[in-house]
């Protein structure tokens, strides 16, 4: 079998899109990252379920957002001509979630995007990056957005 690690296209990419104003710089970077002959894209969006709640017990509203936010993973991927699915799914926890869809889906490469937080005057990585960073079976590459320069 031929050794294409050496090659920065991948096949299958999954791109986790979380409704931030940084989703399509990310898709974008999805779409460069996937290989034009035969490569696809599939977009995730996790709708956290409280645990307090039922899964299924998601607001009509949130799930309307979700499919907008995938909306836009379409029309962007139709812009480089490549095959998209895209995925709406509710979990406990957003980054067991992508992990799995991951898995389940064969991505060679996950793409997400970090919006530049910070929290009590710190960067912060939230838990969804760092958890697939650790867990994800496959390559996994950050696209972290312009820091606003703090006036």
């Amino acid at each position: 079998m031929a050794d294409h690690s050496h090659s920065p296209m991948s096949k299958k990419v999954l791109v986790a899109v979380g409704g931030q104003g940084i989703d399509p710089e990310t898709v974008r970077l999805a779409c460069r990252m996937t290989d034009p002959q035969g490569g696809r894209l599939y977009g995730v969006h996790i709708i956290e379920v409280n645990r307090s709640l039922p899964l299924g017990a998601v607001l009509d509203e949130v799930v309307e957002r979700g499919e907008k936010i995938l909306e836009e993973v379409e029309q962007l991927a139709a812009e480089t001509n490549l095959p998209v699915e895209t995925e709406l799914v509710q979990a406990r926890d957003t980054g067991p979630a992508i992990v799995d869809e991951a898995v389940e889906w064969g991505a060679d490469l996950i793409v997400m995007g970090l919006p530049y937080k910070r929290r009590f005057g710190e960067f912060n990585l939230g838990k969804t990056v760092p958890y697939v960073l650790k867990n994800a079976t496959c390559r996994v590459m950050l696209f972290r957005e312009h820091r606003e320069h703090m006036g």
